[in-house]
């Protein structure tokens, strides 16, 4: 097992600097996702872990070794990719087996290994089929069988569950997460999908545009935010962004509407954001139906979506197209009015100009 450093990397394509210069750190053991955006370069950062792209400078350590040319072949780091991309004319047993054949490994050993492997992942009724004849989640967990035979230092996952269905989908996710607990290996996930994320990440990694914008746990990314680009990209719906003048206590939106901000947020927030013009950031499931509140702000209900477990509503506040998660007991319709307010602590300051939190 390995912890990896990575310092003032940086990654050209020409040109083009897909990362522009990175410092992270994963420490031995630990689950990291990688998130944001298509061509954000976190996709680009794990090939360049798995020795598949050069780096242009800087330092990449796996380990106490660095490994800036050493090849793939040599890095002790097994990867899943997205297409699973397993040998068609091998058995599932076969696929499994074969890197360690070409280490010259004994056999009664990458029996052992594939045998136990397969028991990890309940794919052992699947030994003596081909690729074709498995689901789209057979062939994702043999593809990690094949991986965890080798016994890495690293697992590195590109977008493996990109191409399952909905269902299948949370059922490896909450495999993989399960496998990393039992494996303890150090393992680095890459996804565009904030839930896959939340859900599975000892520490996520927010990139926009080959730059980290966030390092922190599922909670801390989440509750707070750096800046206004990882508040809406984290959190499903998206946070809604309301731009505010501040008055002292007072928050006005720019159709005039105003609202106490006492107790909205975190301790100095709104004395750090002073007076002048801010973003308010408020999370759809923080906005609370509050009849008994004064200062509740009066919406018109214009399109709802039931989930089931709760309801999404939408309407619009100070001109700005903004969600609400009410409780479904609520039985909203279009053209409802609900008096909503942001839960107390719950709401956050951003800088209209640098989109920075107030802290």
């Amino acid at each position: 097992m390995a912890s990896i450093r990575m310092r003032n990397l940086v990654k050209h394509y020409g040109s083009f600097p897909v990362i522009p210069g990175l410092d992270l750190d994963i420490a031995d053991h630990e689950f990291v996702v990688l998130v944001g955006p298509s061509g954000c370069g976190k996709s680009t950062l794990l090939r360049v872990l798995a020795g598949l792209e050069s780096i242009n400078s800087g330092d990449l350590f796996i380990g106490d070794v660095r490994v800036n040319d050493v090849q793939a072949a040599k890095r002790d780091i097994a990867m899943v990719f997205q297409d699973y991309a397993l040998y068609p004319h091998m058995t599932v047993r076969q696929n499994m087996a074969f890197a360690l054949e070409m280490r010259g490994m004994k056999k009664p050993e990458i029996d052992e290994r594939v045998a136990s492997a397969a028991a990890m992942l309940d794919i052992e009724s699947f030994l003596d089929r081909r690729p074709k004849a498995l689901s789209g989640g057979q062939r994702q967990r043999v593809a990690m069988g094949r991986a965890i035979v080798r016994d890495p230092k690293v697992f590195l996952f590109d977008e493996p569950l990109s191409n399952l269905d909905a269902k299948l989908r949370a059922q490896v996710r909450a495999e993989i997460k399960a496998l990393s607990q039992k494996l303890r290996t150090t393992m680095v996930f890459v996804t565009h999908d904030q839930i896959e994320a939340m859900t599975m990440a000892d520490r996520i990694v927010v990139m926009k545009a080959g730059v980290i914008q966030q390092v922190g746990t599922p909670e801390e990314v989440y509750e707070r935010p750096e800046n206004m680009f990882v508040a809406g990209f984290i959190g499903s719906p998206a946070m809604n962004f309301l731009p505010v003048t501040i008055d002292g206590e007072t928050l006005r939106l720019k159709d005039g509407t105003s609202f106490s901000a006492t107790g909205l947020f975190a301790a100095d927030a709104l004395a750090r954001a002073s007076r002048g013009d801010a973003c308010l950031g408020v999370r759809p499931e923080h906005l609370m139906v509050s009849p008994d509140k004064p200062s509740a702000l009066d919406i018109e209900v214009s399109l709802v979506e039931p989930l089931g477990s709760d309801t999404l509503v939408h309407f619009q506040l100070g001109g700005v197209a903004c969600i609400g998660r009410v409780s479904p007991d609520l039985r909203p319709r279009p053209g409802d009015r609900l008096p909503l307010l942001p839960a107390a602590g719950k709401a956050h300051l951003f800088d209209q100009t640098t989109g920075e939190a107030f802290r």
